[in-house]
């Protein structure tokens, strides 16, 4: 997974390039937010990490452009003295961590690690939703309607009711739904369903 550093100090750049270098991780160097931008499809970072204050786009700008992309990845910004208010702002609209300067490299080491965990499990957790997006659209439309009520805690009965079917045909229609959903029980078809539903 690329880590994208962007800094507009070349000094530090290269400074914190050969940091992440050194430890095995894969880095991508930036000299400004609007370079990085340009380059981002290619790049494909797993998390962004990013001075606060820079000539042209701030690293508060970067965090609003990011979100207006859809691009849901994990940000870290560092920041000066003056700059936490600006940091805290931009943590308020999603980012992941700031860290202010001067910091510590085992410490940056390891925020940087905890946001390409969390952006791996995001990964993973888009990957089944996608999965289970396309076990659902398999699903005929009286199957839909009885797995939402199933998810909903409605008992065969009350599904049978409210479709205006026999309880025995809910059942076979529950069955089918667990079968295609690859659920073993109630709870795991329940958890498939909110899961679905969150990530709308």
């Amino acid at each position: 997974m690329t880590i994208a550093l962007i800094e507009d100090d070349e000094a530090a750049l290269d400074s914190l390039r050969l940091l992440l270098e050194s430890r095995g991780m894969r880095v991508a160097a930036f000299a400004s937010a609007e370079l990085f931008l340009a380059s981002l499809d290619s790049c494909k970072p797993a998390c962004v990490v990013s001075d606060v204050r820079m000539a042209g786009m701030s690293g508060l700008d970067l965090q609003y452009a990011l979100k207006a992309q859809a691009k849901d990845l994990p940000v870290i910004l560092i920041t000066g003295h003056g700059d936490v208010a600006m940091a805290v702002t931009a943590m308020k609209e999603g980012a992941f961590d700031f860290i202010e300067k001067p910091y510590d490299a085992e410490y940056l080491i390891a925020r940087i690690k905890k946001a390409l965990a969390a952006e791996q499990e995001l990964r993973s957790r888009e990957a089944q939703r996608l999965e289970l997006l396309k076990r659902v659209a398999e699903l005929s439309p009286r199957q839909k309607e009885v797995m939402t009520l199933v998810a909903q805690g409605l008992s065969n009965k009350q599904i049978a009711l409210q479709l205006g079917i026999s309880p025995r045909t809910v059942e076979n229609y529950r069955a089918w739904v667990m079968e295609r959903m690859d659920a073993a029980n109630l709870a795991e078809l329940v958890r498939k369903v909110l899961l679905i539903e969150r990530e709308r």
